[in-house]
C-alpha cells in the first residue's frame, strides 16, 4: 500500500472504474498508435522481409508517429492532450520495439523485448490506476519521470547493452539466458497489478503521512501472501529487465540498488502503517512476511 497522491489529477477522474475518461483515452492513444506505426510493416513481418539495413526500415514508424502528434495536438488540449501524447509515445515505443525484435539483428533483438516490457509496464501502470483508483489518477502515474536515479540507471543499462554489442556480440546470444528475465518481468508485472487492482483505493503512487477515510488495511488476495506485493512485484520485473539485456554489471547493480530503495521504502511505509492501523497491523505483519529476501520493515520492538 502506498499514498495518497495530491496532485492535479488527470481528465476524467470523477467516475469509476474502466469508465474513467483518461483511462479510456489513454488506451485509445496506446493502442491505435501501436496499431498504426506496425500495420505498414505487417507484410515485410509475414514475408520475412528483412531490408539490407534494417534500421532503414524505422524511418516510416518515426513518420507515422510524428503525424499522429500533429493530429493529436490539434484535436485536443491541455491535460488531454498531456494524456493522449504521453499514451501514443508509449505505443509508438511498443511498436517499434515489435520492429526490432522482427527485423535487427540477433544480437539487437533482445533490446527489442526489453522495450516491449518497458513500454507496457509504464502505460499499464497508468492504466490499472484509472480502473483501481481514478480519483488519485495523474500523469504522474505513467511514472515515466519516477526520478532522476531512475533515468540514469535506465541510460546506464542502455550503455552496457550497446557496449557489450558493440564489443562482445557473441555474450549477447549466449544461452537463453534472456527467456528468465521475460519470465521475471511477467511474473512481477502480474503480482504488481493485481496488488493495485486488489488494494483499489488504498493505493497510490508515494507514501501517505495522514489516513484518509478511505484508506484501509488491505489483508486478503495477494496481499494474504506478502505485505507488499506492489514493491515485490517491481524489484523482480526491474531485476528481470536486465536479464533480459544479459547486462551482468547492471544485473548485480540493479539488484543491489532496488533491494537498498525497497528495503527503506517499507521501513519508512510500515512506520506509517503502524500509526494508521495499530495492533490491527502488529497481527498483520507477525502473519504475514514482506515478500522481499531480507526484508522486516519496521518492527516494534
Amino acid at each position: 500500500m502506498c499514498a495518497n497522491s495530491q496532485r492535479n489529477p488527470a481528465p476524467g477522474t470523477t467516475s469509476e472504474g474502466p469508465s474513467c475518461y483518461g483511462g479510456r483515452l489513454s488506451l485509445y492513444c496506446f493502442v491505435i498508435t501501436a496499431t498504426l506505426v506496425i500495420i505498414p510493416s505487417v507484410p515485410q513481418i509475414y514475408y520475412g522481409i528483412v531490408p539490407n539495413v534494417w534500421g532503414a526500415v524505422l524511418w516510416g514508424p518515426v513518420l507515422y508517429y510524428a503525424l499522429i502528434n500533429m493530429i493529436i495536438r490539434f484535436v485536443l488540449r491541455n491535460s488531454n492532450y498531456q494524456v493522449a501524447i504521453r499514451a501514443s509515445f508509449l505505443g509508438f515505443v511498443e511498436a517499434v520495439s515489435i520492429l526490432v525484435i522482427c527485423f535487427a539483428p540477433s544480437s539487437w533483438r533482445q533490446f527489442g523485448v526489453y522495450g516491449c516490457f518497458m513500454a507496457f509496464f509504464h502505460y499499464s501502470e497508468f492504466l490499472v490506476i484509472a480502473y483501481a483508483n481514478p480519483r488519485t489518477l495523474t500523469l504522474d502515474s505513467f511514472m515515466l519521470n519516477h526520478s532522476v536515479h531512475y533515468g540514469l540507471a535506465a541510460a546506464a543499462s542502455w550503455i552496457e547493452f550497446a557496449l557489450e554489442v558493440h564489443f562482445l556480440p557473441e555474450f549477447k546470444r549466449f544461452g537463453y539466458i534472456w527467456l528468465l528475465g521475460m519470465a521475471m518481468c511477467t511474473i512481477g508485472e502480474l503480482i504488481r497489478k493485481s496488488a493495485i487492482i486488489t488494494a483499489g483505493r488504498s493505493f497510490t503512487h508515494l507514501v501517505q503521512n495522514e489516513k484518509h477515510s478511505d484508506h484501509k488495511l488491505i489483508t486478503h488476495g495477494i496481499y494474504a501472501y506478502c505485505r507488499h506485493p506492489s514493491y515485490v512485484g517491481w524489484f523482480w520485473w526491474s531485476i528481470g529487465t536486465q536479464f533480459i539485456l544479459m547486462n551482468p554489471i547492471c544485473i548485480c547493480v540493479y539488484t543491489l540498488v532496488s533491494w537498498l530503495f525497497f528495503h527503506d521504502r517499507i521501513y519508512v511505509e510500515e512506520y506509517s502503517l503502524l500509526n494508521f492501523f495499530q495492533s490491527d497491523y502488529v497481527r498483520y505483519q507477525k502473519r504475514v512476511d514482506t515478500g522481499l529476501p531480507f526484508i522486516k520493515g519496521y518492527l516494534l520492538e
